[in-house]
């Protein structure tokens, strides 16, 4: 019998037998990058007393309700301009500052805030950060009352309220 003996690194198994522990280092190398680098917007550590302010929240969005509020907001994504068309069915007078706070759906870094200005029009008017892909919620808000809509981007260009 003539066998030929052939190097360790020609023999298939061995390189399967490196590769597979290699593949594992390699993929557990990318994940801790990945781990280091992304924000994934954890747990808050006063997740109790968040809990406690859901019946302010409820009441807000009540009070918004019983003012009879209801608007449009527009957004100009390629002027970069917000447009808020805000109307109560009762007499209310409406602030001249609001805040809109614009929630991404999944990825609480991408939240944004802004203030909207009351223009001479009656209307409000703000500048628009970058919006990310994806759905998003839109929150109107004061201290007594708040609005809530939802829209998807890119696609849809306006929220109503009420």
């Amino acid at each position: 019998m003539n066998t030929v003996q052939r190097p360790w690194y020609r023999t298939p198994y061995v390189w399967l037998l490196i590769g597979i522990p290699s593949s594992a280092v390699i993929m557990g190398g990318f994940l801790l990058y990945f781990a280091i680098t992304t924000y994934d917007g954890l747990v808050k550590d006063d997740y109790y007393k968040q809990g406690k302010e859901i019946n302010l929240v409820i009441e807000r969005d009540r009070a918004a309700t019983e003012l009879g509020l209801y608007g449009e907001l527009q957004l100009e994504q390629t002027e970069g301009t917000v447009h808020l068309t805000l109307k109560s069915r009762k007499q209310v007078s409406l602030p001249n500052r609001l805040e809109l706070t614009m929630l991404h759906a999944t990825r609480a870094g991408f939240d944004r805030e802004i203030i909207l200005q009351r223009t001479a029009r009656g209307d409000y008017f703000a500048i628009l950060p970058i919006l990310k892909p994806g759905r998003w919620h839109a929150q109107i808000s004061t201290p007594e009352w708040r609005l809530t809509g939802s829209l998807m981007l890119p696609g849809d260009s306006s929220v109503q309220f009420g």
